[in-house]
């Protein structure tokens, strides 16, 4: 299971929108000189996300909880935004190829179609599935004493 913390900033009927800061653990690995993720984390380090969960254990605004969602529902879910809109990419490309060899033109428009109908299946997916990909409240680490701090 992955954990992360992060702030109750608002409440939605039986939901929270919880805040969570990426932090990047880059600063104190001893591989930082020669690895790319150090880039990528210098890029989005700092930044503030929200995510929508179910309050299942009654936190209020300003508290500090913990976040969890299981590993492999994130991999589903990787896979599904990443590789199904470049699969359709590719029979696409494919598609457009058999139609016409000796031109690009049909490739390159079934192509952009394909990545577009990857998309709108990506879409509708994560709208009736996206209960699955959500994350979990795990646990209230601090409660807020007054809701209004922020």
């Amino acid at each position: 299971m992955i954990t992360e913390n992060g702030r109750v900033v608002a409440i939605k009927g039986d939901q929270l929108w919880v805040q969570t800061i990426q932090l990047s653990a880059c600063n104190t690995c001893s591989a930082k000189q020669g690895c790319g993720q150090r880039v990528l984390a210098g890029v989005t380090a700092g930044r503030a996300n929200q995510v929508l969960v179910d309050n299942v254990l009654g936190a209020r605004v300003g508290d500090v909880v913990t976040l969890a969602i299981e590993e492999s529902a994130l991999l589903r879910a990787s896979l599904l935004v990443y590789a199904l809109p470049l699969i359709f990419l590719v029979v696409g490309a494919v598609a457009g190829h058999q139609l016409a060899p000796s031109s690009d033109g049909w490739a390159l428009v079934l192509s952009g179609l394909g990545m577009g109908l990857g998309f709108v299946v990506v879409h509708r997916q994560q709208k009736h599935h996206g209960q699955f990909f959500r994350p979990q409240l795990l646990r209230i680490e601090k409660q807020s004493i007054d809701p209004t701090i922020y």
